[in-house]
């Protein structure tokens, strides 16, 4: 791990008291205040993907899904954060009783100006996207989909654990956003049958009043070459929000993969915590014309293979930056 830290440097006014005969005159000089960002590091973040990527496919019901939980907690717990656990029995479209768990780190929990970081950390149970029908019915690993969300929030929880930016900060996990209805079956496919975690704590949040001045939603931000462009909820929800990221990553190099234009609309958790929460949200995730979200999104391909450490930096790093310039 890394502990340097990168330093911006905004400027001042203060004053210096000079002699200046018997006038006492007051003349000013320049100050500066350093605003200290913690490095991200993309090694980690891999790392931290990889790991949950380890537990195997985290289908809620499951031991997987049990353990991988355990394990989010436990590190966000090592990372300084006050760590709530939000259980909650969800039903599925199908009727399946979903023992969830959403796991929330707070920083700062006393402060009331607050930023919410959010990823779901659940994996589907259907590559139901996959070109071999016969993976249909097989759960995905979801290396991109969605433990690499994961893995760049975490790795910004122990970024700033030592070095807590000015605003508290939230992490939240949402679990059974990807049980919704697979595409092979015949049912109505109804949006709501999807992100049930997210839906469950806009309505019922971990803290009663719960507010943020804004969220972030990381989903499938690992992959090679991935594009961010402005989603189409985020921008009618969030215009504002989106503006600040998308500038700040262009200003610190990042222009490539965040694209300075709005495609496609994404039913995400972002979706319901804007419309149940009212908490202005945008999605960072990605889009390809041929594919929707990524050539291998809903299949047995989503592994570490497609897992890129430059664009979990890009993220990262956007993310953080906004964190330490926010007051």
């Amino acid at each position: 791990m890394r502990n340097k830290i990168y330093s911006l440097i905004s400027a001042t006014c203060g004053f210096l008291l000079l002699a200046c005969g018997s006038n006492g005159k007051q003349m000013p000089a320049a100050a500066t205040e350093a605003i200290q960002v913690p490095v991200f590091d993309a090694d980690s973040a891999y790392a931290y993907t990889e790991a949950q990527v380890a537990f195997g496919p985290r289908v809620p019901n499951t031991p997987q899904h049990v353990a991988c939980g355990e394990f989010l907690a436990d590190k966000l717990e090592e990372f300084g954060a006050k760590v709530t656990n939000q259980y909650a029995d969800l039903i599925a479209f199908d009727g399946t009783v979903l023992k969830a768990r959403n796991i929330i780190g707070a920083y700062s929990p006393e402060k009331k100006k607050r930023i919410a970081l959010f990823a779901h950390w659940d994996t589907r149970k259907w590559a139901d996207a996959d070109p071999d029908e016969k993976n249909w019915n097989t759960p995905i690993l979801g290396a991109n989909d969605a433990a690499s969300g994961v893995g760049v929030l975490l790795e910004i929880a122990r970024a700033i654990r030592n070095n807590e930016p000015e605003l508290g900060v939230d992490i939240i996990f949402f679990d059974a956003e990807d049980y919704g209805e697979p595409r092979f079956s015949g049912g109505k496919h109804l949006d709501t049958y999807w992100c049930l975690g997210s839906q469950y704590w806009s309505r019922v949040p971990h803290v009663e009043g719960y507010n943020a001045r804004f969220g972030i939603l990381l989903d499938m931000v690992g992959g090679k070459d991935a594009r961010f462009y402005k989603e189409y909820y985020s921008m009618k929800f969030a215009r504002d929000i989106c503006q600040k990221v998308w500038t700040k990553a262009k200003e610190i190099g990042y222009s490539d993969y965040f694209i300075d234009e709005q495609k496609g609309a994404a039913t995400d958790d972002h979706l319901f915590v804007n419309e149940i929460a009212r908490i202005k949200t945008i999605d960072i995730i990605p889009h390809s014309d041929k594919d929707s979200f990524f050539a291998f999104w809903h299949t047995v391909n989503d592994t570490m293979e497609n897992i890129d450490r430059k664009t979990l930096r890009a993220v990262g790093e956007t993310i953080l930056n906004v964190l330490y310039t926010e007051k």
